[in-house]
C-alpha cells in the first residue's frame, strides 16, 4: 500500500469514527491552573538561529512556551480576580478602587484521549480582565480586545493526542481599562472544553426566539448555523423540536443541509404553537427548543436552548407593554462586583443579589456598562427579571462590531432581554460620527436580532441638530430629568426611557453626614449634582405615563469610583445596598415606592443614641405605602401624618431611650408596623445563612450575615469590632465584607469588623461524594462566640479536564541526518544553519536509513534546579541510547527495547542543551517514543 493511500485510509477513518460520539461534551476547565501575578519578560531574542525560529508557529518562548518551568508558580481554580487580593494603595488607580491589577500569567496542562482525534475541540473563555493573548502548545491562537466578551477558540489544529501534553498559557495586560470602576484583574469568568462532532451546531448558533404572528399564533423560526470540520462534505438532518417544562413535544421540524468540508451553513425550521403560557415576571415560563443534527440516521450532536414567550411594546405615549399589559421599568444599573469577590461571583451570589433586588421591586436590571455572564442571563429569565443588555465599546469599525455580534448571537435568545443599548454616555452623541456609528451599529444589531428595539445611555446631545438619538429606536436618559417634557414635546413619535438616574449617597447605618470622615447620612439628602434624591428621581418617573420607566444608579455599592470622594474611601455610595448587599434606607424607600400588594414599613434611624443626646430632636422617618401613618414613642403617641408616597414622612421627636414604633393604616385598618429600640451593650455574636444548605459541589456558596447581639437578643447597630472566623468541614472562606466605603481591611481571609452591627463571610463549598456538614465559627473579644452548622447536600459536580503534573516537558527538538559512522554528540549547529537538522517533537518514531541519528533540545535550569540537582525521564526511549549534556555523557541506555529511561543531573552544574545520540539497525525504529519530563 503506497503512502498515499495509507494517509487517504487514515483520515477517512479518523472522519469516519470520530461521528460515533453523540452530542456534545462540555468539560470544565477551571481547575488546577499555575498562576503568577506580574508580567514575565520574554527573553531578548539576539542572533539569526533565535530570530529564524522566533518567527515559526509553536515557537513561542518566554512563560508561552510548553516547556517553561511554572512549577513554583501559584496553583489556583478559576474564576479568579487578583486584583481584590491586594491590598488597597493610595497610589492606585481612584476608579480602580486603589487596587493594583498589572500584568498576570495563567498556565494549564492538560492531555487529549487518543479517542478525541478528529472531533472539533474549542476552548472557551468566558471573561478575561483585561485584554488577553492565548498561546496554545507555543503557537498565539487568540487576542481578546474586551474584557466582557467571551473567547471562542478552535484548538483542532493544534491538538497533541495521548501522552503528548498540551499546554495553554494565557497573558493578562489587566493594566488596561475599559472602565472608570472597578474592572478586577485576571480570568473571572468560567473556561471550558467543548468536544463536538466534526459536524456540529456552532457556538451560540441556535436562533430560536418565539414571535407572535399576526393570526395570533406563535412562531419560532428556529436558525440553526452548522460546521464541518471533517475532511468530506455532508448532508445532514437538522431536526427541531419545542418542548414543554415537563417534556411534552409540542411541535418538530426536520431538514436536510449541505455543509462543505471547513465550511459553515445555516437552516431556518419554523415551529408554530398556540397559547403557550407566557413568560411574565411573575410566572416566567420557559420552554426548551432541542436541535437535533443527524448523519445517516445516527445523532451527531444535539443541544438544548431555552426560550419564552412574551411581546414587548414601548409606546411613545403610554410607556411599557410586556404581554399588552402596562409595566413601569422599576429597574437598577450594577457593576459586576461583590465584597471580597470582586468580578470573580459565583452564580449562587449572583442569584444571592438579583433575589435581594427582587424583594426590593425591582423588575428590570441594566447590565452597566458591559455583557453580563450567560449564567447571570438565565438567573434573570428564570426569576422573572427583565434586562438591558450593554455594549461596551462604542466602536463601529470590525473589531467592536465583532464585539457587538458576538454580544446579540450569545445573548438572543433569553426571554429576559428587552433592550439592547449600544453605549454608555458617549462625547460624541451630540455629533455627526456619534449618529453614524450608531446607525451602523444598530443595523447590525437588526440583521441579528429584530424582535427587541436598540437604545443607547443618553447624557447629552438630545437637542443637537444631527445626534444619536435619531438614530436608535428608544431614547435612553441619564440624568436628563430636565428634557424629560421638553424631548417628548419635540419628538412625541419616539418611545422614551430613563436608562440611569438618581446617583444619591448614603453611608448604610449612618445618620449624621460628616464631609471629614466622607460619611453620607441616610435619610436620602445627598445626591451628586447631576442627579437626584431616590424620592425625586422617581417621582418625576412615576408622574410621565410615556416614560417607560427608570433605572437607578445603582443597586450595589461597587468598588472604585468613590465619589464624590477619593482616598481613603475606595467603593461608591451610590448603592440601594451596600457592597454585601445590606440594604440602606433606600431599599425601604424603593419597596414602599415599587411593591404593590405588599404593606410596607421601616422606620430611621436605630434608636441608640448617646446620653447627651436625651431630649434633643432626633429625625425620624417612616417609610411607608400606607396612607396614613401613626408614630409612637414608648407608648405615646407622637402624631400621626398623611403618608407621601414620594417624599415619605419625618419628624422631630425629643430623644429618650426605649421604643420607637410607626404604625400603617388604609381606610382606618392597620396593615403594618414597625418598631426600633433601644438595646443593650453588646454580648454574643450571631451567624444567619442566606440558606439552610449548600450543594457540595465545589462551586456552590454562600452569604452568612454577621451580627452582635445584647443580652435579650436584639442587634445591636453601632458595633464594629473585629471578628475572627475558622472553619471546618468540606468547604472555605472566599469573602469577609462589611459594606464600608471606607475600610481598608482586606478582603480575603478570615478576619472582619463589624460596620454599623453588621458583617459578611461567604464560604464556598468542596466536592464531596457524601452528605457532610461545615462548621463555621464566629469570635470577638469579650463576646460569647457563634457556631454555625451548615448541612453540605451531596450534588452532582462539573465533569472537568482532568488535572496533570506541572513538570517541564522537553517537547521542542532538532534532529540531525542519520548517518552510517557515529556522529559527534558535542557537533555544534551553525546559528546560520536551518536546513541540516530538521524539527522534531516526542511521541513518535523514526525508520532509520543509517546506523545513527541524534536529537537535541535546550533546557534552562532554575537557580532551584542548579542547587538541588534534577533529573530527565525519557519515556518509552526506543533504541540504544547516549544522553549528553552541554558535551558531557550523563547517561546511557544499552538495550533497543522501548522503555521509559531516566537519567540525573547533577547538582550545582549548569546545563543548557540535551543530546540524544541513537544507535540502531538500519530499517528498525528508535526516537522517542513517549514524552520527555524534566523534573
Amino acid at each position: 500500500m503506497n503512502l498515499f493511500l495509507k494517509k487517504t485510509v487514515y483520515f477517512a477513518c479518523i472522519f469516519l469514527c470520530s461521528f460515533l460520539t453523540q452530542a456534545q461534551e462540555k468539560l470544565s476547565f477551571n481547575k488546577g491552573w499555575k498562576f503568577y501575578e506580574g508580567d514575565v519578560p520574554f527573553p531578548v531574542i539576539k542572533g539569526h538561529g533565535q530570530s529564524y525560529m522566533n518567527a515559526k508557529a509553536g515557537s513561542a518562548s518566554g512563560a508561552a512556551a510548553p516547556g517553561y518551568d511554572d512549577h513554583n508558580w501559584r496553583t489556583l481554580n478559576l474564576p479568579h480576580d487578583w486584583a481584590i487580593e491586594n491590598p488597597c494603595d493610595s497610589t492606585e488607580n481612584v476608579s480602580q478602587g486603589y487596587r493594583k491589577r498589572g500584568f498576570g500569567w495563567y498556565r494549564r496542562k492538560f492531555k487529549l484521549d487518543p479517542s478525541d482525534r478528529g472531533k472539533h475541540l474549542e476552548l472557551q473563555f468566558e471573561g478575561i480582565a483585561t485584554y488577553a493573548t492565548i498561546w496554545i502548545n507555543g503557537s498565539v491562537v487568540h487576542r481578546n480586545w474586551c474584557g466582557y466578551t467571551s473567547s471562542y477558540i478552535d484548538i483542532t489544529p493544534f491538538a497533541k493526542y495521548g501522552d503528548e501534553v498540551n499546554t495553554i498559557a494565557v497573558r493578562v495586560d489587566a493594566n488596561s481599562m475599559e472602565g472608570w470602576w472597578y474592572e478586577g484583574a485576571g480570568i473571572y469568568r468560567d473556561t471550558w472544553l467543548i468536544k463536538r462532532s466534526p459536524v456540529h451546531i456552532i457556538t451560540d448558533g441556535v436562533y430560536a426566539n418565539p414571535v407572535k404572528l399576526a393570526s395570533g399564533r406563535w412562531e419560532i423560526p428556529a436558525e440553526i448555523s452548522l460546521q464541518n470540520t471533517g475532511s468530506k462534505p455532508v448532508i445532514a438532518q437538522v431536526e427541531v423540536g419545542l418542548y414543554t417544562t415537563a417534556g411534552k413535544l409540542l411541535e418538530k421540524k426536520e431538514q436536510s443541509i449541505t455543509i462543505n468540508t471547513l465550511d459553515t451553513n445555516s437552516v431556518t425550521l419554523k415551529i408554530q404553537t398556540s397559547n403557550p403560557a407566557l413568560w411574565t415576571l411573575e410566572s416566567p415560563t420557559l420552554y426548551q427548543v432541542k436541535t437535533i443534527v443527524k448523519l445517516n440516521g445516527g445523532i451527531i450532536d444535539s443541544l438544548s436552548t431555552k426560550c419564552g414567550f412574551r411581546t414587548l411594546k414601548f409606546d411613545a405615549d403610554s410607556g411599557f407593554f410586556l404581554n399588552g399589559k402596562h409595566v413601569k421599568l422599576k429597574g437598577v444599573c450594577n457593576h459586576l462586583d461583590h465584597a471580597g469577590l470582586g468580578v470573580a461571583v459565583p452564580d449562587a451570589i449572583q442569584e444571592f443579589r438579583l433575589r435581594k433586588l427582587k424583594e426590593m421591586g425591582v423588575n428590570a436590571y441594566r447590565c452597566s456598562h458591559n455583557p453580563p455572564s450567560a449564567s447571570f442571563l438565565d438567573l434573570c429569565d428564570r426569576m422573572g427579571i427583565m434586562v438591558m443588555d450593554e455594549n461596551r465599546n462604542f466602536n463601529s469599525s470590525p473589531e467592536y462590531v465583532r464585539q457587538l455580534q458576538w454580544l446579540i448571537r450569545r445573548d438572543r435568545n433569553h426571554p429576559s432581554i428587552i433592550l439592547w443599548s449600544v453605549f454608555n454616555e458617549e462625547p460624541m452623541q451630540g455629533t455627526e460620527i456619534g449618529y453614524q456609528m450608531v446607525r451602523r451599529m444598530s443595523h447590525e444589531v437588526k440583521k441579528l436580532d429584530a424582535t427587541r428595539p436598540v437604545t443607547a445611555a443618553m447624557n447629552g446631545g438630545l437637542f443637537d441638530p444631527v445626534n444619536v438619538s435619531q438614530a436608535v429606536d428608544i431614547v435612553g436618559f441619564n440624568y436628563q430629568i430636565w428634557a424629560y417634557d421638553r424631548f417628548h414635546k419635540e419628538n412625541p413619535t419616539i418611545p422614551l426611557t430613563s436608562s440611569e438616574d438618581v446617583s444619591a449617597f448614603m453611608t448604610r447605618g449612618e445618620y449624621t453626614t460628616n464631609n471629614s470622615k466622607h460619611v453620607f447620612d441616610s435619610y436620602d439628602t445627598h445626591a451628586a449634582d447631576w442627579g437626584a434624591t431616590h424620592r425625586n428621581g422617581w417621582k418625576a418617573i412615576a408622574e410621565r405615563p410615556y416614560l417607560a420607566g427608570g433605572f437607578v444608579w445603582t443597586g450595589f455599592d461597587y468598588h472604585g469610583e468613590p465619589t464624590p470622594h477619593a482616598w481613603p474611601t475606595v467603593s461608591s455610595f451610590f448603592g440601594i445596598m451596600d457592597l454585601c448587599g445590606f440594604p440602606k434606607t433606600a431599599y425601604y424607600i424603593h419597596q414602599a415606592q415599587w411593591l404593590e400588594g405588599k404593606a410596607v414599613m421601616h422606620l430611621i434611624p436605630d434608636w441608640n443614641w448617646p446620653a447627651d443626646s436625651i431630649g434633643k430632636n432626633i429625625k425620624v422617618m417612616a417609610i411607608s405605602n400606607a396612607e396614613t401613618v401613626k408614630l409612637f414613642l414608648n407608648g405615646k403617641l407622637i402624631g400621626e401624618q398623611k403618608a407621601d408616597k414620594y417624599e415619605m414622612n419625618t419628624w422631630r421627636v425629643p430623644y429618650q431611650p426605649g421604643k420607637l414604633m410607626a404604625i400603617g393604616y388604609v381606610r382606618g385598618k392597620e396593615i403594618s408596623r414597625y418598631t426600633v429600640e433601644t438595646t443593650g451593650a453588646p454580648v454574643r455574636l450571631a451567624l444567619n445563612p442566606d440558606r439552610a444548605s449548600v450543594k457540595g459541589n465545589g462551586i456552590d456558596a454562600l452569604p452568612i450575615t454577621v451580627e452582635a447581639l445584647d443580652s435579650k437578643g436584639r442587634a445591636v447597630p453601632y458595633a464594629n469590632f473585629k471578628v475572627n472566623f475558622t472553619l471546618s468541614g468540606p468547604g472555605r472562606i472566599v469573602s469577609v465584607g462589611n459594606g464600608d466605603p471606607n475600610s481598608h481591611e482586606p478582603e480575603k481571609g478570615n478576619v472582619r469588623s463589624l460596620f454599623n452591627g453588621l458583617a459578611q463571610v461567604i464560604i464556598q463549598t468542596d466536592e464531596t461524594s457524601t452528605d457532610q456538614t461545615i462548621t463555621l465559627i464566629a469570635s470577638a473579644e469579650g463576646m460569647k462566640p457563634a457556631q454555625l452548622v451548615i448541612p453540605v447536600k451531596q450534588a452532582p459536580a462539573l465533569s472537568y479536564v482532568p488535572v496533570i503534573s506541572s513538570n517541564q516537558l522537553l517537547d521542542k527538538w532538532l534532529m540531525s541526518e542519520m548517518s552510517i559512522s557515529k556522529p559527534d554528540p558535542k557537533k555544534e549547529i551553525a546559528e546560520n544553519d536551518m536546513n541540516s537538522w530538521q524539527p522534531s517533537t516526542t511521541g513518535k518514531l523514526q525508520k532509520m536509513t543509517g546506523k545513527y541519528v541524534m536529537y537535541r533540545s535546550n533546557i534552562k535550569l532554575s537557580k532551584q534546579q542548579v542547587e538541588r540537582g534534577s533529573e530527565i525521564l525519557f519515556k518509552q526511549l526506543t533504541g540504544k541510547a547516549e544522553i549528553w549534556a552541554n558535551g558531557e555523557k550523563i547517561g546511557e541506555k544499552t538495550n533497543a527495547e522501548p522503555s521509559d529511561f531516566k537519567v540525573g543531573l547533577p547538582k550545582d552544574k549548569t546545563y543548557s542543551q540535551i543530546t540524544v545520540l541513537f544507535q540502531s539497525g538500519v530499517n528498525e525504529k528508535t526516537g522517542f517514543g513517549g514524552v520527555v519530563e524534566f523534573r
